[in-house]
């Protein structure tokens, strides 16, 4: 078998540069957005038809209630006969309604 000089069908780290820059814009991809406000549509929704919420902590506790309000680390929850909480959304393992 001859080891000649063989020609790399891969392109050069420079071509592949250069390609990325031939946009029609003439700028970069844009990154996509950070939040998709699902998450406050949600909370939301639920808080409006104040849906009765059953909340599954981390340690397995649960706790059943209404979200009265939330912020960006936690929500407080209304609860009949018991105490009303502030939960932090750390603590959370799951929600669902009720």
């Amino acid at each position: 078998m001859e080891t000649g000089n063989r020609k790399l069908i891969r392109p050069s780290l420079n071509e592949i540069k250069d390609r990325g820059q031939n946009r029609k814009d003439g700028q970069k991809k844009s990154a996509p957005p950070d939040q998709t406000n699902a998450e406050n549509f949600y909370y939301l929704k639920q808080m409006q038809s104040k849906t009765p919420m059953t909340i599954v902590l981390k340690d397995g506790e649960t706790l059943k209630g209404i979200i009265e309000w939330y912020d960006k680390t936690c929500l407080k929850v209304n609860r009949d006969g018991e105490p009303n909480l502030l939960v932090f959304k750390s603590n959370i393992k799951y929600m669902y309604k009720a």
